[in-house]
């Protein structure tokens, strides 16, 4: 019996290292930014998720922009961004690249969107940069930003946010 609590107690301390590890690893990357004007694809592992290109098990809808807008979206982006505690790393007329941070272990995940006026629409890619599977934070930090996004966009033009259209018709 003592061997074994010894053996799990091993054990927990080296995956707490790990995770630590780990942790300390995500810090020294970043986003991977745009690919010949575009959004990265996503790596073959659950813990990303992307607008562009359509890959189906990594795909989320893009927003729509609003027709007719009378102000400039990027602020609108950066402030729901920044209600969700992300940090703009990058910033450009077309991009925005943030950084979020776990809690326990300070994994680093990259958000991105890019404006895509011929299309009239935000694509978004959210990924953690370690790991393997991230248990939906991603998708679920995309579907988080998409709300906030249709309700703070709905605010600045003055409509009900359940008459914003809600996705891009690609």
């Amino acid at each position: 019996m003592k061997t074994a609590l010894i053996t799990l107690a091993i054990i927990i301390v080296a995956v707490a290292a790990l995770f630590f590890i780990l942790g300390v690893m995500s810090k020294s990357g970043k986003a991977p930014g745009l690919i010949d004007g575009r959004l990265s694809q996503c790596p073959d592992k659950p813990n990303c998720i992307c607008s562009e290109p359509k890959k189906a098990s990594h795909y989320i809808e893009p927003l729509v922009i609003p027709e007719n807008l009378t102000f400039d979206i990027i602020p609108a982006l950066k402030n729901t961004i920044q209600e969700m505690g992300g940090h703009i790393e990058i910033e450009s007329d077309k991009y925005i690249a943030a950084t979020f941070s776990s809690a326990i272990f300070g994994f680093i995940d990259d958000l991105e969107v890019r404006i895509d006026s011929m299309q009239n629409v935000i694509h978004i890619r959210s990924a953690s940069r370690v790991g393997h599977s991230d248990m939906g934070v991603n998708r679920k930090r995309a579907e988080l930003f998409r709300n906030l996004y249709l309700q703070r966009v709905s605010e600045l033009a003055g409509v009900s946010p359940g008459t914003m259209p809600e996705s891009g018709a690609h």
